[in-house]
């Protein structure tokens, strides 16, 4: 599947999401805010429920091949987070932070939010910490994001997906 330019996924978010203006308006901020901070090639786009407040996931590729994803605030338009993905545990940057094997971290994430793991993705935070993200189905087909730290094997951040455009790209089960 050949991967889209960011510059439309403003098109593709008003494709899905029938909130109007304000809608419209927010994720072409989140677009420019995105594009001051890299460039790239659009690969995903997700509409988030993160505590009871709606954030737009972009993850974008950039032209060395990094993936990245950006957290946007859907209310205001501005980033609130942003990471990037690594290969694999064995990745040097995710090494020298991690204490907590990948079997802990989908066993703390799985005992919070039961189901069945879909994928993992091994991310490095802004501030350099390696974190562990499970996307998880229960069983009424419900995929909740659970992020947790690999240096402490803790949760730091859940969220409930409500809609996504684009593709998975190096899906890790």
């Amino acid at each position: 599947m050949k991967t889209t330019p960011l510059t439309c996924v403003f098109a593709l978010g008003l494709a899905v999401s029938a909130s109007g203006y304000a809608a419209e308006q927010s994720i072409d901020n989140c677009i420019a805010a995105i594009q001051k901070q890299k460039t790239g090639e659009f690969i995903k786009l997700e509409k988030l429920d993160v505590a009871g407040k709606t954030f737009y996931e972009f993850e974008i590729r950039d032209p060395q091949g990094i993936e990245w994803e950006f957290m946007c605030d859907a209310k205001t338009g501005k980033i609130t987070e942003t990471e990037s993905e690594v290969s694999s545990v064995d990745n040097e940057a995710f090494k020298k932070n991690a204490k907590v094997a990948e079997k802990e971290a989908i066993a703390t994430a799985l005992k919070a939010h039961p189901g069945t793991v879909q994928e993992v993705e091994y991310e490095i935070e802004d501030n350099g910490d390696a974190s562990y993200e499970f996307d998880i189905i229960n069983d009424k087909g419900v995929e909740t994001k659970v992020e947790v730290s690999a240096a402490t094997g803790k949760i730091i951040e859940v969220s409930t997906e409500e809609w996504e455009i684009g593709e998975e790209a190096d899906e890790k089960r």
